[in-house]
């Protein structure tokens, strides 16, 4: 039981109707979750306005409600809060409900189109080897120190944020590493949040399903910089144009990293393999299991944030020498047949083409890039042509196929790739529906020594269609398979 105002701390209220005086139990902001004495928090959502909801929140118990418009009929007994965003009121509620978690450990939020997760996991195992406690709040799971829970969303919301850091606390973690997403931001997720410092990695064609503009996108992104306090760093992508963007309103220490320009963390790859990368970081050499350069930008930033947050630095080199990679990126196996398979995330334009590029760096032409690609359903439709153009340029063989089509036709999301082909590239292309029968073709297609690629889905362990989630590991199946050609 906690009184009403004092969860009320740091809440722009408009006007009040009733006491906030009242002790309450939960918040909640689903009303289907409302036990007696709770608050309901009305959110308007993208697709669902809570405010519809506050009449049944009342009917299960609710003692107070927080909205953006006040009922035309206020019940007696109810305390009713009328506030400028339910969102941002829910963040700043779920901090004071929890006691504020983040203020008692030390937070670092990673935001931009790819390489969170990576950045995110990494900073988790190299503290962990550091021998701290640590938490992880990623796409991929959430970790308080030894304990994993499984993830929902990129930047969960408020409550989910801060029952976890409180989680946290009692499991005495000094460090948490979070990816933000630009939804999170957007939706005030991370709202009252104390963050020690912020990653900015790069900023690519993403997300334009939600956000209006590219413009947009990249602004939500720079209002977590702007945000971030004076004693907290910003570290950044110095060599992505907009690094410097997010930097021009903070009050945080400003750091960069860079391969291409001059930084304060910069990495030069000396040699690159499928075995892993030999770089030079500032004035040191290492080798990491790691492999391409997209993931030298990432060596770079847990680098500079290890060596923000107080590591040695001898001992962070020492550290991310022992790195393994994170499930879902650039993922390989080989098989008997000397046959490569790698199963990477890759869902962005950006992305694809990093790693396609990392795969072409290293291998001798001499044998085939058969790559197995789709687009995700109800999701940013003008990154589909794109995607198409870079899978058929930079591959010597393409299957277009399935990712997550949801609510959509996957024949329509097909046909959107396959509009970004060129003429030239028409006869490396093909196109299979059902994802599992395309990553057999290629696996069938494959001799020795040849490389298939497996875009878009990564770590995820599921197909999602018409609205069901159907069992998926595109890192299982490739296997299956080619453990079948042995045969």
């Amino acid at each position: 039981m906690i009184l009403l105002k004092d969860i009320l701390y740091k809440v722009t209220i408009n006007a009040v109707a009733g006491s906030t005086s009242i002790t309450v139990n939960n918040l909640h902001f689903d009303s289907r979750q409302i036990a007696e004495n709770d608050v309901f928090i009305a959110i308007k959502g993208a697709t669902v306005d809570g405010h519809k909801f506050i009449d049944t929140a009342l009917d299960k118990g609710a003692i107070a409600v927080v909205c953006e418009t006040l009922p035309a009929e206020l019940k007696d007994g109810i305390t009713y809060i009328e506030v400028e965003n339910t969102s941002q009121a829910l963040a700043f509620m779920a901090s004071n409900v929890f006691g504020n978690p983040s203020e008692n450990l030390r937070l670092v939020g990673v935001t931009g189109t790819n390489g969170k997760t990576t950045i995110a996991t990494l900073l988790y195992q190299l503290f962990k080897k550091a021998g701290y406690k640590v938490g992880l709040l990623s796409t991929v799971r959430i970790m308080v120190d030894n304990t994993e829970y499984k993830a929902t969303h990129t930047t969960p919301d408020s409550l989910t944020i801060n029952k976890y850091l409180r989680l946290m606390n009692q499991a005495g973690v000094e460090f948490c590493f979070m990816e933000v997403s630009s939804h999170g931001i957007h939706q005030f997720r991370t709202e009252g949040l104390k963050f020690e410092g912020g990653i900015f990695t790069n900023l690519s064609h993403d997300h334009l399903d939600y956000h209006d503009t590219f413009a947009e996108y990249r602004d939500v992104k720079k209002s977590f910089f702007d945000n971030l306090p004076k004693k907290a760093f910003a570290l950044v992508n110095i060599d992505d144009k907009n690094g410097l963007v997010m930097l021009q309103n903070t009050e945080a220490k400003k750091y960069t990293y860079a391969l291409k320009t001059y930084a304060d963390y910069k990495a030069q790859v000396l040699e690159s393999e499928f075995s892993g990368l030999l770089l030079k970081l500032n004035e040191s050499e290492l080798w990491t299991r790691l492999i391409g350069h997209f993931n030298a930008y990432n060596i770079s930033a847990i680098y500079g944030t290890a060596d923000l947050l107080g590591l040695e630095k001898v001992e962070i080199l020492r550290l991310i020498s022992e790195l393994e990679s994170v499930s879902g990126r650039f993922e390989y196996l080989i098989s008997e047949e000397k046959i490569t398979a790698i199963v990477d995330y890759a869902h962005t334009p950006d992305a694809l083409k990093n790693v396609l590029e990392t795969i072409n760096s290293i291998r001798t032409k001499n044998e085939q890039l058969i790559t197995v690609v789709g687009c995700g359903g109800d999701r940013d439709k003008t990154k589909r042509p794109k995607m198409g153009h870079i899978a058929s340029a930079m591959s010597t063989k393409v299957i277009f196929t399935s990712d997550n089509p949801r609510s959509e036709v996957p024949e329509t999301i097909i046909e959107d790739i396959e509009k970004g082909v060129e003429p030239q590239n028409f006869k490396k292309t093909m196109s299979i529906v059902d994802r599992k029968q395309a990553i057999k073709t290629a696996c069938q297609l494959a001799s020795p020594n040849d490389i298939i690629l497996i875009a878009g889905k990564g770590h995820e362990t599921y197909q999602e269609i018409k609205g069901e989630r159907f069992d998926f590991d595109d890192f299982k199946i490739v296997k299956a398979f080619l453990k079948q050609l042995q045969k």
